[in-house]
């Protein structure tokens, strides 16, 4: 593998711009082609031998099992017949992509839009009087079982901000009524608070009352944008109280921990990434300059921490692998996000992304899922890897060819909740 940096000349833009759109277009036809649906790291209780054998859906089976799958560096799935499925938050992303390449007029198609919507809807979890999404897979973690399809925060967060999009584009106001009951679901049934200051976003079940930063300013942001088109003020007090609790929780050296409990003290790129794209929405929508300290640092944080010389992004702080495909596109659509603060942000996103396409793109014409130091798992995720880097790609089309042009980029606030 070689880690030679990756030299930027004149003819960069043109030749990033061309390369971006053949390969976003690849990607496209690739997910399309299979309905928007694949494989998960985390789908191995979809397998059909849990339903088969009632002994194994234990709780050690169930951790064995997903952890075995998630690091195996062969795709077993088939022979545990684990099926590819729609996963919601995936179509959320491709939902934000297709808008997107829509707006830079790329031959996305609006037939595709109206299906992505479509399988939305039929996929919202059942038994709820509100909009809200979950996995399409139990969820083994350390301390319990997440049922198929129960409503979580964070899919319901990215789903709900991908209709406010759609919105935005269209103006169906049945996309704003679904993200407007998004958004009550999560702080009628998620919202806590613990005395004056602690408050949180209950993840990945009602019950689990703890703080998990991304999850909180996710929520928050999410909170924001709805008041701002619906003119419903309710939201905005537990917004910003969520927002600011876990601000104050940022480390001096600018970094956020996963999370408060004993278990969740690491620090990784995508999760950090959500919290400063969640809080520039925040900023934005709010156009307040409250968070704005707390933005800089975090920011100077990631950019000092994440990424290798030769544009590989890295997963934790402080080490260099695993090289995982969802950091690579958190790292693009975060570095475009908060272009502002750096100057070299675009020409690191171009980085970055050039060392995916070189070290972890198949010409069949899907992404890897990551590169540790003596090999490569080349298994194709469709939420983790595939809508991830569609989204992060759409982005960079816009933001390559605007430079290339001369002409602004498409900075819409609500890709920056990605």
């Amino acid at each position: 593998m070689s880690e030679t940096p990756i030299q930027v000349n004149s003819s960069w833009h043109g030749n990033c711009l061309e390369q971006t759109r053949a390969a976003t277009l690849k990607l496209l036809a690739y997910c399309q082609s299979r309905n928007w649906s694949g494989i998960d790291p985390y789908d191995a209780l979809n397998s059909k031998f849990f339903e088969a054998l009632p002994a194994l859906d234990r709780y050690t089976p169930r951790l064995i099992l997903t952890q075995a799958l998630k690091r195996s560096i062969f795709n077993i799935r088939p022979f545990l017949a684990v099926r590819p499925a729609q996963n919601p938050k995936a179509l959320g992303l491709f939902l934000m992509s297709l808008l997107r390449l829509s707006r830079l007029g790329l031959p996305a198609g609006g037939d595709a839009t109206k299906e992505v919507i479509k399988n939305l809807e039929s996929l919202r979890s059942p038994d709820s009087a509100y909009w809200c999404w979950g996995y399409s897979f139990p969820w083994q973690t350390r301390t319990l079982l997440v049922p198929r399809w129960s409503p979580n925060l964070v899919c319901t967060t990215f789903v709900a901000n991908a209709l406010l999009d759609a919105y935005e584009q269209i103006g169906e106001t049945h996309l704003l009524e679904m993200a407007a009951s998004s958004a009550k679901f999560i702080l009628e049934k998620l919202y806590w608070t613990d005395g004056e200051s602690v408050a949180g976003f209950a993840y990945p079940l009602p019950s689990m009352k703890n703080n998990v930063h991304n999850g909180n300013f996710l929520g928050a942001a999410l909170f924001c944008r709805v008041a701002k088109h619906t003119g419903d003020k309710m939201f905005l007090a537990p917004a910003l109280k969520v927002a600011r609790y876990s601000a104050s929780r940022q480390r001096n050296d600018g970094s956020w921990k996963y999370g408060e409990s004993a278990n969740q003290e690491w620090i990784d790129n995508f999760h950090t990434g959500f919290n400063l794209c969640a809080l520039r929405t925040i900023e934005n929508v709010l156009e307040t300059d409250e968070f704005k300290p707390h933005l800089q640092r975090g920011f100077a944080f990631y950019l000092s921490h994440f990424f290798r010389e030769d544009g590989a992004a890295k997963y934790f702080h402080d080490q260099t692998y695993p090289i995982d495909i969802h950091c690579v596109a958190q790292s693009i659509i975060t570095l475009l996000s908060l272009k502002d603060l750096d100057s070299g942000n675009v020409q690191l996103a171009q980085k970055v992304f050039q060392w995916a396409m070189n070290h972890m793109w198949d010409e069949d014409g899907f992404f890897y899922y990551r590169v540790l130091r003596s090999w490569t798992i080349r298994t194709a995720y469709m939420r983790w890897s595939q809508a991830w880097m569609f989204l992060a790609m759409s982005m960079l089309v816009g933001e390559t060819g605007a430079v290339a042009n001369g002409s602004k980029a498409d900075n819409s606030t609500a890709l920056a909740t990605a």
